[in-house]
This record gives structure tokens, sequence and C-alpha cells, in this order.
């Protein structure tokens, strides 16, 4: 489906939280009836086990969408953001640091999203949801031809990203456990 016009300018199938960006991010759709240019399930309670047809239809909701929304949980970076990317839809990545257990800003100063930052991610960062009518409108007026480069380059990048990691993580696992058999 990389080179197919997609229904959706975006979506969003997530959980709400009371008194979160998540909630914010709903008011904003719905104040110029954006939600209806983009395929939005909201539930109120998390749900811990995935069946075949919820997966079925995040799936889908990926495959139709230009955008995939990735506003933050109780950390930053979630498992979104990469499913987005294997499916070619573009993550619209809330740029901002939680209370989570992910990085702490007074420490790390680059934080948050700084492994995708460093690797040069082609995603859309954002610091509110309230820029996400002008990405939007950007959004509608690209040619179906740029968007199709777009999701190249985004396949690419992350399948060089899962490449780099992998190869990163072989490295370290070797340096810390065969280096030291060899030694000893």
């Amino acid at each position: 489906m990389l080179r197919s016009p997609r229904s959706y300018l975006c979506n969003f199938l997530g959980t709400l939280y009371k008194n979160s960006s998540r909630e914010n991010l709903m008011e904003v759709l719905k104040q110029d009836e954006l939600d209806k240019l983009c395929w939005i399930a909201a539930r109120e309670q998390w749900q811990p086990q995935e069946t075949n047809e919820s997966f079925r239809i995040y799936q889908d909701a990926l495959l139709q969408s230009d955008l995939t929304l990735c506003p933050v949980g109780v950390n930053t970076e979630c498992y979104r953001i990469y499913e987005a990317c294997s499916y070619g839809s573009v993550p619209v990545v809330e740029d901002v640091m939680t209370p989570g257990k992910c990085g702490n800003s007074s420490i790390y100063h680059s934080a948050p999203l700084q492994l995708l930052k460093t690797m040069g991610a082609p995603f859309i960062f954002i610091k509110n949801w309230e820029e996400l009518p002008a990405v939007l409108e950007k959004e509608k007026n690209m040619s179906l031809q740029e968007k199709i480069q777009r999701r190249k380059k985004l396949i690419e990048w992350y399948r060089h990203f899962k490449a780099q990691m992998r190869h990163k993580f072989i490295y370290i696992l070797e340096n810390s456990f065969l280096l030291n058999d060899k030694g000893g």
C-alpha cells in the first residue's frame, strides 16, 4: 500500500486517560471536525489483551492513514511509533517528557526521544496538539506522489534503524559476554 491513496489523513486508536494530552488531542480533533478526516477509535479503559479482530482493525488503520498520531502515555515513547513506521504511516510524535521511567530531562539534556532524533527519524515532532490542525492542513495539500516518496523514505529509514539497532545489540552482547569468556 505504499503507492495507493489512503482513505484517512491520520489515525489514533488508543486509551484516553483523564487529564492527559490524549484528551487534549481529542478536543483539537473535534474543534474543526478534523476527526472526520481521521480514523479515531478511543476507549476509556486500557485493554491488556489484543484480539485477532482488534489487531486487524489496528493494522487497517495504519495501512489506511498517512499519519499516525502518537500522544504520550505513561512514557513518551511507545510501540505505536514503530508499528506506524512498518506500515509507512508517518508518526506524529508528541515531543514532551513524561513522568515515566524512560528518561529524565534533568539528566539527559536531549531527552525525550533522543535515539530517534539522533538517528534522523523522518517523523513529525510537535510540542502540543494545538499544532495538529496546521500539520493536517499541510497534509491535505500534499500530492500523492509526495506522500509515496515520504512513505518510501520512512520504510527505508526504519529498515536501516532496525539493522543499526540489531548491530549495536549484537556488538554489546559480544563484548559483554564473549570477551569475558576468552579472558578467563
